[in-house]
């Protein structure tokens, strides 16, 4: 969440930065509201201290053979002043808190204002494929070629489901391995974590309360989902070190995980949204790093290479787009798509985000370092795609589509497809 102590300090900074994500609240009504909370946990503290001090004259008293009779009264009310204090304190905490919990993260100076129409490409890589006669799309080149199921996944699952078969699975396969291979290679710790999570996990991530609405909710509480499906491995992986305060000679801590991903969006009718590119359930490998503040955008900036080379040896045209602050996740202060070429469709489409969320998921699950000198600080988190599926195949299908029909396989990805090549299976 954003820090109190900023609020405090300049409200208006605060302001300027939500209205680049268009969101408008009042400080000042909040500041008023804080004024009354330290207020109220001022007495409490003063009451608390007179309760300490009437008790142990009380038992000094007893100790000595003496009646402490007259301290009675005065124990009983500041007993009773404590206790209505404790509890406005309690509520004006939760109006705090009911306040703080659903503001976005601040956007960096240099992530624009507004919508996806402001986000600015930083870097196009590569040439546009050029083909001799009329590319085939994604969907008919998965069909022929036997690669993805869609009316059999849509009989499992329902709609914005697919079932990928053959070639298509060994060709999916291909690319987590891949993935994974190449990160642990590099020095990240591989973790295969739950696919339920509790709210406590969603909180922290900064996807509850806010945005309980679009995961799968397995058990419903009063707050939210006590439990769903996870809509990425970062929603994991942030969580991992939840409430602990990490040794600064351990950071960065640098983890990898696949998981399927689960989400409540759904597929459309349209040309580019068919096949595998939107869906409820999809593949994904996710990087994470919990870092130093110093080495913050160090970090970011080595993610979004990380991404970058694995797309390259893949062999896609892609570029790299800076997100404006209205179409950055609510919990990210700053995040860079890497986007491939789609010719069907003429545009491009995302397959990795990498994101810096700065101190808000660290502030919101209470994840500290604790520096060589000095007093504990809160630690930043940053995470990418490292690489998502759905999407990256249909580039796969299109880019590297040959004249014969058939598909080549990038040369990384064929000690898992010896083939080298996606053909129409031969009918028997």
């Amino acid at each position: 969440m954003i820090d109190v102590t900023l609020i405090r300090q300049n409200p208006d900074y605060v302001q300027e930065a939500l209205a680049k994500r268009a969101v408008h609240v009042d400080l000042d009504a909040f500041l008023h509201l804080d004024d009354d909370y330290r207020a109220v946990r001022t007495e409490v503290e003063r009451l608390r201290g007179d309760r300490k001090r009437i008790s142990g004259d009380i038992a000094k008293r007893q100790r000595a053979g003496e009646g402490a009779a007259d301290l009675h009264p005065e124990a009983t009310a500041v007993s009773e002043q404590l206790t209505a204090a404790e509890t406005r304190c309690a509520e004006l905490e939760q109006a705090r808190q009911a306040f703080l919990d659903p503001l976005p993260n601040l956007p960096d100076a240099d992530v624009p204002a507004g919508g996806k129409e402001n986000n600015e490409v930083v870097r196009e890589v590569g040439r546009r494929p050029e083909f001799g006669l009329r590319p085939k799309d994604h969907v008919e080149l998965a069909r022929r070629l036997g690669l993805v199921d869609y009316e059999r996944g849509t009989k499992l699952g329902g709609s914005g489901f697919w079932l990928y078969r053959g070639n298509g699975a060994l060709l999916e396969w291909a690319l987590l391995n891949y993935f994974v291979e190449a990160h642990v290679q590099d020095g990240y710790e591989f973790v295969l974590p739950p696919h339920v999570l509790t709210f406590a996990a969603g909180y922290a991530a900064g996807q509850f309360p806010k945005f309980a609405d679009e995961v799968f909710a397995l058990e419903e509480g009063e707050q939210g989902p006590e439990r769903f499906l996870l809509p990425t491995a970062e929603t994991a992986l942030v969580n991992l070190h939840r409430d602990e305060t990490l040794p600064e000679a351990e950071l960065p801590k640098r983890y990898v995980a696949y998981t399927p991903c689960y989400r409540k969006e759904a597929g459309g009718y349209r040309t580019a949204e068919r096949g595998t590119l939107r869906g409820h359930q999809f593949n994904k490998v996710e990087l994470f790093q919990f870092t130093h503040p110093d080495a913050s955008d160090a970090a970011h900036e080595d993610l979004l290479g990380r991404a970058e080379e694995l797309v390259n040896e893949l062999g896609l045209h892609y570029r790299i787009t800076r997100l404006a602050a209205g179409d950055t996740s609510a919990a990210m202060a700053k995040t860079y798509d890497v986007e491939v070429w789609l010719p069907s469709v003429g545009s491009y489409v995302e397959v990795s985000s990498v994101s810096n969320a700065r101190d808000y998921q660290a502030r919101r699950g209470n994840i500290r370092f604790r520096p060589r000198q000095g007093r504990s600080a809160y630690l930043h988190t940053l995470n990418a795609s490292g690489l998502a599926t759905s999407r990256l195949v249909p580039a796969l299908l299109e880019q590297h589509q040959q004249a014969d029909g058939t598909v080549a396989v990038p040369d990384v990805l064929r000690k898992w497809v010896p083939s080298g090549v996606l053909a129409a299976p031969v009918s028997v």
